[in-house]
């Protein structure tokens, strides 16, 4: 897919992102090939399920992802495993991400980042893993300077006045539907 070329929005991240170019059970390819998939953003989606940003920094720097063609947008989205499938701190979390973003503007320096918050995580405002990425989330937010790194948080769009996940729209509490995938977009399109 890099080889091919012509991708002039980047999306990476883990199985959240991943899951938005993939059809069935309400995953996101229809919102994908209604507005990324062709021109003029011809998206390239660099997201797998699983990922920490261990393995996402390896991607981009050992792997290459981000090497031999110029973005001018990258969507990143990074962080729910850490906090979530390790327990990783805040802190852990918030540092490799930091890396993440010198890396993307070491190797793609021309092109925007938009930041996004770490989805919520858990049926509940009060469960643990929520709590942690809303620390992760508060803490990222400083990286962004509105120019080459715009923060762009929808995670109240997620969620009712309560805090608590509207039922369906991430039946896991961590994975969106359709529906959710089209709140990304609708967040981060005026940006891109």
């Amino acid at each position: 897919e890099i080889a091919k070329g012509g991708s002039r929005v980047v999306f990476l991240g883990d199985s959240i992102t991943h899951y938005f170019e993939l059809g069935g059970s309400g995953m996101g390819k229809t919102v994908w090939d209604r507005y990324w998939a062709g021109a003029p953003y011809n998206a390239l989606n660099l997201g797998f399920a699983a990922d920490r940003t261990e393995h996402l920094l390896w991607r981009i720097t050992e792997g290459g992802q981000l090497d031999g063609y110029e973005a001018k947008v990258i969507v990143l989205m990074i962080g729910t495993n850490n906090t979530g499938q390790r327990n990783d701190s805040p802190a852990v979390t918030i540092a490799g991400v930091k890396k993440i973003l010198s890396v993307i503007a070491e190797k793609q320096p021309k092109a925007t980042t938009v930041l996004c918050a770490i989805l919520p995580r858990g049926e509940r405002a009060d469960h643990p893993m929520r709590r942690r990425n809303a620390i992760v989330n508060r803490e990222l937010q400083k990286y962004a300077d509105g120019r080459k790194v715009v923060w762009c948080d929808f995670t109240d769009k997620f969620l009712f006045a309560d805090g608590t996940m509207p039922p369906g729209l991430m039946p896991d509490f961590l994975h969106p539907r359709e529906e959710g995938y089209m709140i990304w977009t609708s967040a981060i399109f005026p940006i891109v």
